[in-house]
């Protein structure tokens, strides 16, 4: 019943996740990034790309897109979801494509699954390298105040259609470990008389978290600012989006 995460769950994420609006961020990402002189589509990474929400998005606004992501399991769907882009399976903290593109993506807090600022930085690293001399990195995580409070009531639970007909059940229950510093979800899924259970780990990380390694990164210079409205995070924002670019030299 227990499994790895992002493996049984994959099956069912996307019917779980049908409301999530990866339209508006990509229009929130697309727009700083034409505002900064992105102006024509080029080549784009989708780092934790999952099942392929946020990559098919990109596609969509005329970008071609590779998408990286360390579960096979997440993968096959978005192979299936994306049969025409390359999906690759690579670790965020230490993958090498052997190419540069201009946008790189890592969105839906993804970061937040690194434990510590010696992984995050490693990821950030990683992004950087793979950015052309001007490009952007663009990714949003929960803020330290955002893990620790993620839901109210702390459990989410509902039914969702899967396109075979049947319906998942989940309940997802969240609490925050203070020793660790870590907020933990359990996510149980039930279709049919299958169940499981997949453990979910998230350390929260604030801006000025980030600042540092995004300069130990090489990063020429970055604004970190909420959604939809780019302002400046208030000190209890949940979630702040990063927007850094790189400069002339890797």
């Amino acid at each position: 019943m227990q499994r790895q995460p992002f493996t049984a769950l994959a099956a069912v994420y996307d019917a779980i996740m049908a409301d999530v609006e990866y339209d508006h961020w990509a229009d929130f990402v697309l727009t700083y990034a034409r505002d900064g002189g992105l102006n024509e589509p080029g080549r784009a990474l989708d780092l934790a790309c999952g099942t392929g929400g946020f990559t098919r998005e990109l596609v969509g606004g005329g970008w071609a897109v590779t998408g990286l992501d360390f579960s096979e399991a997440m993968l096959v769907e978005a192979r299936g979801r994306l049969p025409g882009v390359p999906f690759v399976q690579g670790d965020l903290r230490t993958f090498d494509l052997g190419e540069r593109f201009e946008l790189v993506t890592c969105v839906f807090d993804s970061l937040n699954n690194l434990l510590g600022a010696e992984d995050l930085g490693a990821a950030l690293r990683r992004a950087r390298a793979h950015l052309v001399a001007g490009g952007l990195l663009a990714f949003d995580v929960n803020t330290r105040v955002g893990v620790r409070e993620l839901w109210e009531g702390d459990a989410i639970e509902g039914l969702a259609p899967l396109p075979d007909g049947e319906e998942v059940h989940y309940h997802w229950s969240h609490h925050y470990d203070a020793e660790a510093d870590v907020g933990v979800v359990q996510a149980f899924c039930r279709v049919g008389e299958l169940e499981f259970v997949e453990t979910h780990r998230e350390r929260g990380y604030d801006p000025s978290d980030l600042e540092p390694l995004l300069a130990a990164a090489g990063f020429a210079r970055w604004e970190i600012v909420e959604y939809p409205d780019y302002a400046p995070p208030t000190p209890d924002a949940p979630r702040v989006w990063v927007f850094a670019w790189a400069g002339a030299s890797a």
